[in-house]
């Protein structure tokens, strides 16, 4: 283990800054960029003396593409069916035939008015779309980050998208969203695109909820995208209608998928990727470094640099700090945290693999402000930690 903060060999010259966004203020690129001035201004050797590297990480939610375009993917975009039904466009990366794919670009809360929220018939649909434009583009791998849903539909939408059928009693399809599920009566996946056969399919979340129940889909996320106490029963219903169905249809891995880890993520999405899909379960943040190359990034590095919007207990359950600070810290590289908030204690976030956390609460108390200057106040923080580890 290094030992040059406590004075005893020679500070760092390399820096590797693998920070996710701040949510609602700084994306990770803007993290990242923000981070590196700060640190310029605070290191006190000669400019040639500090190498500072940038690997924006994400987990598998909101900024998962944009992650792997700063890594060197290729943005696509794709026009798709939004989670209401209107036309939205949506993004995904890919490079030597592997697609990372965040469904919240097509069915994610960022889609919604402001103030408008659709629990019971907001739909994935795009999200399959959205696969299939992978698949078009060549992918016979796919990372599918999920997070951010505005859906609770257990992804039927995105396997009616891929081509699946799901109908009532009278033959007609069942409307869009988790909602109608409950008048489901028969399910058909046997026109599911057959190039998903010979496609390796991942997974990717920090939720490892099943998709009914009360952990479930419905019960932990729903009051987040608009449910209220009675939608929330009337979706948990209609989930546990659909699987009941698809056993039926499929058998019982149906309800063996249900009960799955995974499964409950981003409105029961999870469920409808194991089942439909074949897809494999992985955490989002250990997915992620994979695609992105983090281990490449870490040779070499003397002190790396993570962080997000709120460190906090969720952070330690399978987000990106923890993630990364785990990988550094297995191959004895220190790593520090920047934040908007901290609310860890210094054991926790020792525990966690981070020695220190530099949050913009400590240079402004008023969380407004804070979300509002974001930027400067990052800078700021990263100077701080410059004096600090890089002195």
């Amino acid at each position: 283990m290094k030992t040059w903060a406590q004075g005893q060999a020679t500070p760092p010259t390399r820096v590797l800054i693998a920070a996710d966004k701040f949510k609602g203020s700084l994306t990770a690129v803007e993290v990242a960029e923000r981070v590196t001035a700060g640190l310029r201004r605070g290191w006190s050797g000669g400019a040639d003396q500090l190498r500072i590297d940038a690997l924006p990480v994400a987990d598998g939610g909101d900024g998962t593409v944009d992650a792997a375009v700063a890594a060197g993917f290729e943005r696509r975009e794709a026009r798709v069916t939004g989670p209401l039904g209107a036309p939205v466009t949506a993004a995904y990366a890919l490079r030597d035939g592997t697609a990372v794919v965040e469904m919240a670009e097509a069915s994610g809360l960022r889609h919604l008015p402001a103030g408008v929220f659709a629990p019971l018939t907001a739909t994935t649909y795009g999200s399959g779309e959205l696969l299939r434009a992978a698949l078009d583009a060549g992918a016979r791998t796919i990372v599918f980050g999920v997070g951010g849903s505005a859906t609770t539909d257990g992804g039927a939408g995105m396997l009616s998208a891929l081509g699946a059928r799901f109908l009532r009693g009278d033959g007609t399809p069942v409307a869009p969203g988790g909602g109608p599920l409950g008048e489901l009566a028969t399910a058909d996946l046997s026109g599911l695109d057959p190039r998903l056969a010979a496609t390796e399919l991942v997974l990717a979340s920090d939720v490892d909820n099943p998709l009914t129940g009360p952990k479930g889909a419905a019960a932990v996320y729903g009051p987040q995208k608009g449910a209220s106490e009675a939608d929330v029963a009337a979706l948990d219903s209609a989930l546990t209608q659909y699987v009941r169905v698809l056993e039926q249809a499929v058998g019982a891995r149906a309800a063996e998928y249900a009960a799955a880890p995974g499964a409950g993520a981003a409105g029961g999405i999870g469920f409808g990727a194991l089942l439909g899909l074949d897809a494999a379960f992985r955490p989002g943040i250990d997915v992620m470094l994979d695609v992105l190359g983090f281990a490449a990034a870490l040779e070499g590095a003397d002190l790396v640099i993570t962080g997000e919007g709120s460190l906090d207990e969720q952070t330690l359950h399978g987000k990106a700090p923890a993630g990364v600070a785990a990988a550094a810290r297995a191959r004895g590289i220190d790593v520090v945290a920047v934040c908007g908030r901290l609310a860890l204690s210094p054991a926790a976030l020792g525990g966690a693999g981070i020695r220190r956390a530099y949050p913009l609460t400590d240079l402004e108390p008023d969380a407004a402000r804070c979300i509002a200057e974001a930027g400067p106040l990052l800078e700021r923080a990263a100077e701080r930690l410059a004096t600090d580890f890089l002195a």
